[in-house]
């Protein structure tokens, strides 16, 4: 498809070591002036759901500040660009859980927000678990909640869970396992 957006100039307007933010003139798809502003994240947005033999999972609590609410999900974080997303994945799930995996499976990509932000983030699902260390970041204060897949499924469908990729994640993974379609274990460490 044609782009039928024109860029007449940007300007960096804010910037810290997550993001930056840009204000855009264009002309619009319908051929008027306007304005557009750009969330461009520095970073790729993982998340993990590991699963063990008996399908349980592992979400992670912690209070959003953005949204001043607490929030329960996927362990997930941050990736830097230019690594691969799988490391980004295994760092993370040992820092937010402890768990490190032996195979792993890329479960989906999504778009987080592309009306005001081109975050791009990717879900994987870790099996063979090993419980460790958790290595939380300076500024987490995160809480561990074991239990099993089909109740976080019913926490995602009763609306008990906002957060986008988890929601993705959680929602794509079931329909696989209902399906017997389930992803072969793979990327075996």
């Amino acid at each position: 498809m044609t782009n039928n957006w024109q860029k007449i100039d940007s300007e960096q307007v804010y910037d810290n070591p997550w993001i930056t933010v840009e204000h855009h003139n264009v002309i619009t798809p319908n051929k008027t002036r306007g304005i557009y502003g750009k969330v461009h994240f520095k970073n790729l947005a993982i998340g993990i759901i590991p699963l063990d033999e008996q399908q349980n999972t592992w979400i992670v609590g912690q209070h959003r500040y953005t949204l001043d609410q607490y929030s329960w999900e996927i362990p997930m974080g941050g990736g830097p660009l230019d690594e691969d997303p799988l490391i980004s994945a295994q760092r993370e799930l040992q820092e937010e859980t402890g768990l490190t995996a032996d195979t792993w499976q890329h479960l989906l990509d999504i778009h987080t927000s592309n009306s005001v932000t081109d975050e791009y983030g990717s879900i994987y699902i870790a099996q063979q678990l090993t419980m460790g260390e958790t290595a939380f970041d300076p500024t987490e204060d995160l809480r561990i909640k074991k239990l099993p897949f089909a109740e976080l499924v019913t926490m995602v469908l009763d609306g008990a869970i906002t957060d986008s990729l988890t929601i993705a994640g959680v929602l794509k993974l079931n329909h696989l396992i209902i399906t017997n379609q389930m992803p072969k274990i793979s990327l075996s460490l």
